[in-house]
């Protein structure tokens, strides 16, 4: 389940009137049909859009890549224009099932009145350009490739007159029209959960959820990367490869510590240039992409610039001293075993 959102090129518009949205939709069902999406949100404004999609097929980069093009191209047709009508590639964040989904699902209906776009006089379900009118209509007119049952079993509603009702009503009390732009920023469901940041995570997180998911993730994207070695790992970046980057820096100032004996408070005490502090740190600093502030602040060794000497003096050491190559191996081997 993936968050995906994208802005026109140079923050432009992506539709120019009521045409090119019917295309945009017309477009988004035929991606479904080819690539097996199956989408449970989306809102369309004037210079980008928002989907909540499920790829049955794992397949989103080969369905989204067919969808922004022909959309573009049909658009450029239409209107005589040449070259990109989006800002780069779509964003994606993957989603947990339950809460966070619901968080999503609110999110995105709620974009129009964050824009100022509808009012609390002319009612959220004003705004064609969105699910949430297909929502609250019977289900044999909704298109085919729009899946509500999981929105409406989340918001514990059925999909009838009633059930449908409760369902916006359930999203109107989210919206104080006092201050609508804060509208489905901050989730907390009525059972007590944790409150979820939703803008926060959108833009700056690879994942949307509890720490059990991203603990998951993480291992299996971790499975990945070891199988497949660099060729696969050049296939993940940003957000992901930091927090892997980051999980496997952990392991090694662990297996690191757990070599030498040394225990959290031990950090503290001992000198910044300790020599097995610094041969923890060129290891996490060569095996990852964790920044010399990172590290420093991980194994008490002050200042960058000294974490820095401290890696170059222990790589002079490697050529000069046996048995230190020897003690790095063993310290590997533990992280992998």
């Amino acid at each position: 389940m993936y968050h995906v959102m994208a802005r026109g090129n140079r923050r432009g518009d992506i539709v120019f009137d009521d045409q090119d949205r019917e295309t945009f939709l017309k477009t988004l069902g035929e991606a479904c049909k080819r690539a097996g999406f199956r989408i449970h949100a989306y809102v369309l404004m004037s210079n980008h859009y928002h989907i909540l999609l499920e790829t049955p097929q794992a397949n989103l980069t080969a369905g989204m890549g067919w969808f922004q093009n022909a959309y573009t191209r049909r658009i450029n047709t239409r209107h005589k224009l040449w070259g990109h009508l989006f800002g780069g590639r779509y964003k994606a964040v993957l989603v947990e099932p339950g809460n966070a989904y619901w968080a999503i699902l609110d999110y995105i209906h709620l974009n129009p009145v964050r824009a100022g776009l509808v009012t609390g006089g002319n009612g959220m379900e004003s705004y064609a350009w969105s699910s949430l009118p297909l929502y609250l209509k019977e289900p044999w007119e909704r298109p085919e490739f729009l899946e509500t049952s999981m929105g409406f079993a989340v918001s514990g509603c059925p999909d009838d007159a009633a059930g449908r009702k409760d369902f916006f009503m359930g999203l109107e009390r989210r919206v104080d029209w006092a201050n609508p732009t804060q509208a489905g920023l901050v989730f907390s469901s009525a059972v007590r959960q944790p409150e979820l940041s939703v803008h926060a995570a959108l833009r700056r997180g690879w994942l949307f959820g509890s720490q059990a998911f991203r603990e998951n993730l993480m291992a299996k994207l971790k499975i990945k990367l070891e199988a497949g070695g660099r060729k696969i790992a050049n296939g993940y970046n940003g957000p992901e490869m930091k927090d892997h980057g980051e999980a496997v820096a952990e392991r090694l100032a662990a297996a690191g510590c757990g070599y030498f004996d040394l225990k959290e408070e031990d950090l503290v005490g001992l000198p910044k240039g300790d020599r097995r502090k610094a041969l923890v740190a060129s290891l996490i600093h060569r095996e990852t992409t964790m920044p010399l502030d990172w590290i420093s602040k991980r194994l008490r060794m002050g200042v960058r610039a000294g974490v820095c000497r401290s890696v170059k003096q222990h790589r002079e050491r490697l050529v000069k001293e046996a048995g230190l190559e020897a003690v790095e191996r063993e310290i590997m081997s533990r992280i992998n075993s």
